[in-house]
């Protein structure tokens, strides 16, 4: 290629016209021809979806007979006519693409679905529960979808939005740990590297739309298989992005392989879009600071007395030292506070807001206990006039941690006996591309984790804290990020999301999207009882239902799916029971596919409402149901279905404190402008269901 600039730039001195005419023309060339990695792209992926109910015009394929570990009938075929003869529900059948006409009939329940990659899909959300103990904080929510439909779908709520990816993708090991057209790709497999490859970019070209151009960082982990592949379609998919690769150990002791160096570390790999910075981190000098003390009783207007009736207990504070002198034993959910046992020359202080409200403190009494003998609670200015007649003050959790590492020290004590430490403020520095921490061992806060939060087991998750490092790094100055995680396995990215919300106070919320896809260990017996995808006995054993979603509900309950407290501490930056659990919001969601007629008629509302939701901002209130009154203003939100309602709808809009987004129901455009030219300055205005199609059919074009 230089010799050709070479000879151009030579022919361009003698002639300027033809040359300049060569060089235009070497350009265009230059621009078609694929430099860098090369890979086969396949033909696209066919994914099955067992839960998609059967209509006709789908395109599905014959599964084998209950029982069979045969891989059946992997042609595809197209439903023409559903009909039933007795209780049976029937198919006829027109096997697609086809050189010779082909039919069949065959009973539905033997169907099964099959969406290819360059199929237009319009997606929807069912709710399939919650958990709320986090206010009015956004939730956290969690998609059991195949990843790349679901990335389809955020393409129309979260285009551009998202602050971080975190994804922990197949490292392809040739050992069952991924699928492709539905089948496992051995390790024999002579295509197994450009599948992987095919695969791994349909998802980052999606990842590219939903990253905010202007900041933003995607974080991918792998090990020694696919790293010098990824990071050539890394540097062709993210052509403008500053990309790094970090090794991290985490296996101290190694992994031993048969003639092989025992392997400890794997890679990440951080690609930084726009103005994307890495936060310094603290070297050990500089100058001194003074521990931040906060209120013991907790703040959330969630964490009232009756969410978690053993953090409600007496302190009892000394009138005349103004000391703590005790504490005692919760109070049964029934017990008036006031009927406690009265200890002579002590007030019984309970957390109680001024509005008589009672509350939570901030830890268990046998912790508080620990921490007050070592001056880490003291008590507050006496106001007789208040229903807690003294502030209870306490300093963080991750604060003692940081005495009993070293990172802070106890230089005094107060008058009142409270504790007297102090910083010293670190000079900080970037990390260094080589990480070897003791928080980033998989095995022991990873693996041994799991079962501790929902006793069961899962392969090879990441360690928590590790993540959780990784993240801060790029969300130390975003308090209100969106984070994402499209191959979310166990969930471990939501969980270090909300560690990291509690050290800092913070509203960041994580999107997790996982598939039902049971391990290959487990589908034998399932199997053998005549069972397939799609059966009830068969999606509880999936990673979203039997893994996921348990552990991001234990994660925030602070209790097993037995109702069992959690047994344990969370250790490093934030040290406290895991019993406490986390003031977080989530739920989860299982992704549908609609059809545009059924959208567009107001048929699918229901599906395509946490959608809307989710755009807002995933918090407060949601509109399940079109309407009455033609209009709705919630929290983040406003939706108007019928436009003569539009002076209401506009009344409420404006009087509305935090609205985000107005969705306007109609065809009319000019209608629509004109409406959307009254909205309050800042209030993104989106026309349905123009907006919504429009969006998935131009995506599926635009990625083929």
């Amino acid at each position: 290629m230089s010799r050709l600039t070479d000879l151009i730039a030579q022919a361009k001195a003698k002639d300027p016209q033809t040359g300049a005419d060569l060089e235009r023309e070497f350009k265009a060339l230059s621009e078609r021809l694929p430099f860098g990695l090369n890979f086969e792209r396949h033909r696209p992926e066919a994914v099955e979806l067992p839960l998609r109910p059967i209509r006709k015009g789908d395109k599905v394929r014959v599964l084998p007979e209950r029982g069979s570990t045969k891989k059946g009938d992997q042609r595809l075929w197209q439903v023409v006519k559903i009909g039933a003869s007795g209780k049976r529900k029937l198919a006829d059948l027109q096997l697609l693409d086809a050189a010779k006409a082909e039919a069949q009939t065959v009973a539905v329940a033997d169907l099964v679905v099959v969406a290819e990659f360059k199929d237009t899909i319009y997606p929807g959300l069912v709710s399939t529960g919650k958990v709320e103990r986090g206010g009015d904080k956004p939730y956290h929510t969690v998609i059991n979808a195949e990843n790349y439909h679901a990335l389809k779908a955020l393409t129309w709520s979260h285009r551009g939005k998202v602050d971080a990816i975190y994804i922990d993708p197949p490292y392809n090991t040739g050992a069952r740990d991924w699928k492709y057209n539905n089948d496992y790709v051995e390790g024999d497999d002579l295509y197994r590297h450009s599948k992987w490859l095919a695969f791994m970019e349909r998802r980052l070209l999606l990842a590219r739309v939903l990253l905010n151009p202007e900041d933003s960082v995607l974080i991918v982990t792998i090990d020694e298989k696919e790293y010098l592949r990824l990071g050539l379609l890394l540097e062709q998919t993210f052509p403008d992005a500053r990309i790094q690769m970090v090794s991290s150990v985490i296996n101290p002791n190694g992994t031993s392989r048969p003639d092989a160096f025992n392997r400890t570390d794997e890679y990440l790999f951080f690609i930084r879009i726009g103005d994307s910075r890495i936060a310094p981190q603290p070297d050990g000098e500089g100058s001194v600071k003074a521990a931040r003390w906060d209120t013991f009783r907790r703040h959330n207007p969630a964490n009232v007395r009756i969410s978690r009736p053993n953090q409600f207990y007496p302190i009892f504070v000394d009138v005349k030292t103004g000391r703590i002198r005790s504490i005692g034993e919760p109070l049964p959910p029934d017990a008036d506070r006031h009927s406690v046992a009265k200890i002579a020359g002590c007030v019984a202080v309970f957390p109680v807001r001024d509005d008589g409200t009672e509350m939570l403190w901030s830890t268990l009494p046998s912790v508080a206990r620990k921490r007050a003998a070592s001056g880490y609670l003291r008590v507050g200015a006496r106001d007789a006039s208040s229903p807690q007649q003294y502030p209870i003050m306490g300093v963080y959790g991750g604060t003692i941690k940081d005495v009993h590492e070293g990172r802070a020290k106890v230089v005094g004590t107060r008058d009142d006996g409270a504790a007297l430490i102090e910083y010293v403020s670190a000079r900080r520095v970037l990390p260094n591309t080589n990480w070897s921490f003791p928080s980033h061992n998989a095995r022991a806060h990873g693996t041994d984790l799991i079962p501790k939060l929902i006793g069961r087991r899962f392969p090879f998750p990441k360690s928590l804290y590790a993540v959780e490092d990784s993240l801060r790094l790029f969300l130390q100055d975003k308090p209100r990020a969106l984070v994402l995680d499209f191959f979310a396995g166990s969930g471990t990215t939501a969980h270090a999301v909300m560690r990291i919300n509690r050290q800092d106070g913070t509203l960041r919320h994580c999107i997790s999207v996982t598939n039902n896809e049971v391990a290959p260990d487990e589908q034998g017996a399932l199997i053998d009882a005549k069972l397939r995808p799609g059966d009830a006995a068969w999606e509880k054993l999936g990673i979203c239902d039997f893994i996921t979603k348990p552990r991001i509900a234990a994660a925030i309950t602070g209790r097993t799916p037995d109702g069992e407290p959690i047994t344990g501490d969370y250790k490093f930056t934030a040290e406290f029971p895991m019993s406490e659990g986390f003031e977080e919001n989530a739920e989860f969601f299982t992704l549908t596919y609609e059809t545009p007629v059924a959208v567009s008629h107001h048929m699918a509302f229901a599906r395509i409402s946490p959608l809307l939701w989710m755009r807002a901002g995933s918090r407060g209130k949601r509109i399940d149901k079109i309407p009455a009154a033609g209009w709705e203003v919630v929290h983040a939100y406003g939706l108007l279905t019928d436009l003569d309602q539009a002076t209401p709808f506009l009344k409420a809009v404006r009087k509305a404190k935090d609205l985000r987004i107005a969705y306007i129901v109609t065809d009319d455009e000019r209608r629509f402008q004109a409406l959307a030219r009254r909205l309050p300055e800042g209030i993104e205005p989106v026309r349905l269901y123009e907006s919504y199609l429009t969006n998935f059919a131009f995506a599926n074009g635009s990625e083929e």
